[in-house]
């Protein structure tokens, strides 16, 4: 697995928006209305994330399951080196998407392509 992005939950992707673009200076790279913004931060893709695709309270690093790999197997292969599952794999607008809790309790979001 690879760290794909960084979920960064907000209230409103228009009112949080400048300080990322403007005070930052991230470029937007892909935006789905008032769910979800993709800002480009290097390496890893900042994701402003509200409303239903808000799957989590706090920042939380997001990984991509391997091309081939069911993610139902990449969640139980994390839950067997201490993970738990905090909402279990469901289908979204855009990817498979589950919700984990590290052994040392932080979030962490697994997704894959259907």
């Amino acid at each position: 697995m690879q760290a794909r992005l960084l979920l960064y939950p907000v209230a409103d992707i228009d009112a949080a928006l400048p300080f990322f673009t403007q005070g930052l200076g991230l470029a937007v790279k892909f935006r789905d209305g008032d769910r979800y913004c993709a800002l480009d931060a290097g390496a890893l893709t900042l994701a402003l994330v509200a409303g239903e695709e808000r799957p989590v309270g706090q920042p939380a690093l997001a990984f991509k399951v391997d091309e081939g790999e069911e993610i139902a197997a990449a969640i139980a292969r994390l839950v067997d080196a201490g993970a738990s599952v905090t909402l279990p794999a469901a289908q979204g607008p855009h990817e498979t998407r589950a919700v984990l809790q590290t052994p040392e309790g932080f979030a962490l979001v697994l997704s894959a392509k259907p």
